[in-house]
């Protein structure tokens, strides 16, 4: 207090501020103020004033906390949007947000963290593509969704040769694998089945959670001889060029929504014919897609026969998922149901797991040597109740 009085009484003698701020240590904004408030309100001005805000629009009054609390005490599995509806009823006009609703759950403690489900496959590195001709690498993903005139939602699928930019595919349709299958079925009849697909983490082409990330579409890839490649989590840079297609469809497609989703796919289908027809890619030598490429060998999309090496166990994957081996039974993955693998010995205790040549990690499983003495001990055991009451 001492110090603001005598920097002011100098400051009202006609010393000047700045040479006088940087003696006492404060800025000039600083300065100034301590100056107005002596000028409106004498030495009570340079009193120190209290800090607290003169509003806290996040503090919620304690009956409506209580209301709230005393909601979630009797719904204990109600959240934030059930709980709003249900004291709006009571509340009327004085009903929080639904944030606040969140929030004021959340310091009281009353909502559970949900356990992060462990990703059992997860790529490290950047992948590594070389597309030398056409057909060697498709590039996959679903264009971020927009809504038609009528309010319909519109997510295209695209499919892309990576050499030619050649747009296979630009088709409205589900994120489901049925319809996705649906979309590749076709496409593998009218150009060949490709080498290798490109493809982020994202539903259904890659399960993380699976092992190998194989969902149940990545698995029919890999039988039909496709080599499978994948981004690396939230790095959309690994599929650049075809995250720079999709900057077109939406400038040239979406900017301009059609009525409905009918229209909106035949729109989808004509800019489509126009960049693979008509556009000229610098990358390309000014040629357009259509002129680079050329359908491959067609064949039915059925899969192939693989040949695993001889000291490799085959083992059928049933309908759970899991497969026997050594008087138990192990789970590999839901994705692979009606498909064979193939178990490589690694030692008394564990196994690899392979799909063709993809590399589904270690299993632990029953050590042969148990194995044999479970067998030893079953044949111990009498035959019938009867004899082992006895």
């Amino acid at each position: 207090m001492s110090l603001k009085i005598e920097f002011v009484e100098r400051a009202q003698k006609g010393e000047k501020i700045a040479p006088l701020c940087r003696e006492f240590g404060i800025s000039r904004t600083t300065g100034h103020k301590w100056i107005k408030r002596f000028e409106e309100l004498g030495y009570d001005g340079l009193e120190e004033q209290s800090r607290r805000p003169a509003s806290t629009p996040l503090c919620t009054a304690e009956d409506v906390v209580l209301a709230i609390l005393s909601a979630r005490e009797k719904h204990q599995t109600w959240g934030p949007e059930k709980l709003y509806t249900f004291l709006e009823r009571k509340l009327r006009e004085q009903t929080p947000s639904k944030r606040t609703i969140a929030r004021v759950l959340k310091r009281a403690g009353k909502i559970r963290k949900r356990r992060r489900r462990r990703l059992l496959s997860i790529i490290e590195h950047a992948p590594r593509v070389e597309a030398a001709a056409p057909n060697d690498v498709w590039t996959i993903d679903f264009k971020g969704w927009w809504l038609a005139r009528n309010g319909q939602r519109c997510m295209p699928l695209t499919v892309r040769d990576a050499c030619s930019r050649y747009v296979l595919a630009s088709t409205l349709c589900p994120p489901t694998t049925e319809a996705v299958r649906e979309v590749f079925e076709k496409l593998f009849r009218l150009h060949g089945i490709p080498a290798a697909i490109q493809c982020d983490n994202g539903a259904p082409f890659i399960s993380t959670r699976s092992r190998g990330g194989l969902s149940a579409l990545s698995a029919w890839w890999v039988s039909l001889g496709i080599r499978l490649v994948r981004s690396r989590l939230g790095c959309p840079q690994d599929n650049g060029a075809h995250e720079r297609m999709h900057a077109d469809i939406a400038a040239e497609v979406e900017a301009d929504p059609a009525a409905d989703e009918r229209a909106q796919q035949r729109v989808l289908e004509k800019w489509r014919q126009e960049f693979n027809h008509v556009r000229p890619h610098q990358a390309l030598a000014n040629k357009t897609p259509a002129e680079v490429y050329k359908p491959t060998e067609r064949r039915p999309p059925t899969p192939i026969s693989y040949c695993y090496p001889m000291h490799f166990i085959p083992r059928h994957v049933n309908k759970t998922g899991q497969i026997h081996f050594r008087s138990g039974t192990c789970f590999v993955s839901e994705s692979l149901r009606g498909y064979t693998v193939a178990l490589e010995t690694i030692d008394s205790t564990h196994v690899r797991v392979w799909f063709y040549d993809h590399d589904l990690g270690v299993l632990d499983v029953v050590p042969a040597d148990t194995e044999q003495h479970i067998e030893r001990w079953l044949a111990s055991q009498p035959s019938s109740r009867s004899e082992r009451c006895a």
